[in-house]
């Protein structure tokens, strides 16, 4: 079968292994209720509800694989996607590919979406795959930023940083997720760079590194990263209003 021809099957990859300390003490970031349901669910459910995705593998803890299998089967799931679990490893990088590992072999491209990003809209998502599927190799949601920013001398906590540079802030992004890849392109990637210490953070990248070209799309406010506490009252506020007025 011709790649013209060949039938273009997208999945998503959660990893969702990582502790999440700067949350504060607790269950794994992405098993923290928002709104009564983990995290993790609502990931999954975001994925879902795009019906360009047809596989979605949650990466977990290596040794809570087996309660987040359970997890996910107490909680209603699209029934037309398929969710597998799968452990995963030392490092983001390590539990990405260990996602990738477990792919079914149709799989043509592939996103990757972070468990701390619970309340992404579906059209991100589906704005996402569209653009990979359209002809590039590799895509990124992104905002502009609001404030400017500074390039600085790290130095120890809590003392004064010289500062280095102050970039133009017209062409600078906050990255959001799902990024979006095609297949070969990603695991090419991931079997080229190998990056040491807590491995790579950033899946678009590790592409950028193979000298592929990344394109950047719009992204969504309401896609933010739950790090902090704060990031989780300002999660709940917005679930709450997307409950009252949607339905959600």
């Amino acid at each position: 079968m011709s790649d013209v021809t060949r039938p273009r099957r997208t999945a998503a990859v959660i990893p969702a292994a990582g502790r999440g300390v700067r949350l504060g003490p607790g269950a794994p970031k992405a098993l923290r209720a928002l709104g009564g349901t983990p995290m993790l669910v609502h990931a999954v459910r975001a994925m879902a509800r795009s019906r360009a995705v047809s596989v979605v593998v949650v990466v977990a803890p290596a040794a809570e694989a087996a309660e987040v299998r359970l997890l996910l089967g107490e909680h209603a799931l699209p029934e037309r996607t398929e969710v597998l679990v799968v452990p995963g490893g030392d490092t983001r990088q390590e539990s990405v590919r260990a996602g990738l590992d477990a792919l079914p072999q149709d799989v043509t491209s592939v996103l990757i979406h972070d468990a701390a990003r619970p309340l992404v809209p579906v059209d991100t998502v589906d704005a996402v795959v569209e653009a990979v599927r359209d002809g590039a190799r590799a895509v990124v949601p992104a905002l502009p930023l609001a404030d400017t920013v500074k390039e600085v001398e790290p130095g120890r906590p809590g003392e004064p940083e010289p500062v280095v540079a102050t970039p133009e802030r017209a062409r600078l992004r906050a990255v959001q997720t799902p990024q979006g890849f095609d297949l070969a392109t990603l695991l090419q990637a991931h079997a080229a760079i190998a990056v040491a210490g807590e491995g790579a953070t950033d899946d678009a990248g590790m592409v950028e590194r193979l000298g592929v070209p990344v394109v950047v799309i719009p992204g969504h406010e309401e896609a933010f990263k739950v790090t902090r506490p704060l990031d989780l009252v300002l999660a709940e506020a917005v679930l709450a209003r997307r409950r009252a007025t949607d339905g959600f």
